[in-house]
């Protein structure tokens, strides 16, 4: 019977101590966040990109939270962008303030949900945690010619080891996180490699001057060509052309008739008179 109890008695007290645990190590960022009516425009953008329920589904996390006042920029932006650069503002370690205040090294290099999701580029995943020797600490975005751009104002919630809610002065916007990652949208095309015709073409040819063609000599004798071989004719002992002859003997008689018809004209006007 004593072992019974005794039994009984064991199984109660792990079932509380697992209970307990598991009421310590679990959190609700919507829950926190509510509790502070400044910061309820960035725990409703948690929300609507569904980013809160990966906040409480992890441990040992910091959230790095901006007021109202300044988390304007993020309102315009589209929801794909805004789950971006939100998930940079979760650090998946946990930081409180004192943790931070004795950190060794000027700067640290942390790493945010952010890079979880298979699109980060570059470095635009990290953060740098930044103490200066004044104690003040600042952030900004790990990724080239990136800048501190935020500081830490002061801390919301902590509960070691689980989760760290952090006031920050700014929004961290890594330079390139707004770009087109896994674009489906096919580059334009390649334009077509020059074949061997291509290159081998010659330029285009100026146009060639219209010459205009020589009038033919009206009744200029055509004279045969010469063959090469054959010697040239004396131009002095050159025949005159068959006719010539009968023609010049035509115009005489002509002229004869004509002179004869006058003369007979003047002899009769004679013989009136």
């Amino acid at each position: 019977m004593a072992i019974k109890s005794l039994t009984s008695l064991s199984l109660l007290l792990l079932l509380t101590i697992t209970v307990l645990f598991s009421s310590s190590s679990a959190h609700n960022i919507t829950r926190i966040l509510s509790k502070h009516p400044k910061f309820s425009i960035f725990n409703s953008l948690l929300s609507s990109t569904n980013l809160a329920k990966k906040i409480n589904h992890r441990n040992s996390i910091t959230v790095l939270a901006v007021s109202n006042a300044s988390i304007g920029g993020l309102i315009g932006l589209s929801p794909k962008i805004q789950r971006r650069i939100l998930s940079v503002h979760v650090i998946l370690d946990y930081f409180d303030r004192e943790k931070l205040q004795n950190l060794k090294s000027h700067s640290t290099i942390v790493t945010t949900l952010f890079q979880t999701s298979g699109i980060a580029e570059g470095r635009t995943g990290f953060l740098n945690v930044t103490k200066f020797a004044n104690g003040r600490i600042a952030f900004g975005s790990a990724a080239s010619e990136a800048h501190l751009v935020a500081k830490l104002v002061g801390q919301i919630v902590a509960r070691p080891y689980n989760i760290s809610v952090l006031h920050i002065s700014s929004i961290i916007d890594p330079p390139g996180i707004d770009g087109p990652h896994h674009n489906n949208t096919p580059p334009s095309p390649l334009p077509p490699a020059p074949t061997k015709a291509d290159a081998k073409a010659p330029p285009p040819a100026a146009e060639a001057p219209v010459i205009k063609p020589i009038a033919p000599v009206i009744d200029a004798p055509v004279t045969e060509p010469v063959p090469a071989d054959a010697p040239a004719k004396d131009s002095s002992k050159v025949e005159p052309p068959k006719g010539a002859e009968d023609d010049k003997v035509k115009s005489s008689a002509g002229r004869v008739a004509i002179r004869t018809g006058i003369g007979a004209f003047m002899g009769v006007a004679l013989i009136a008179l």
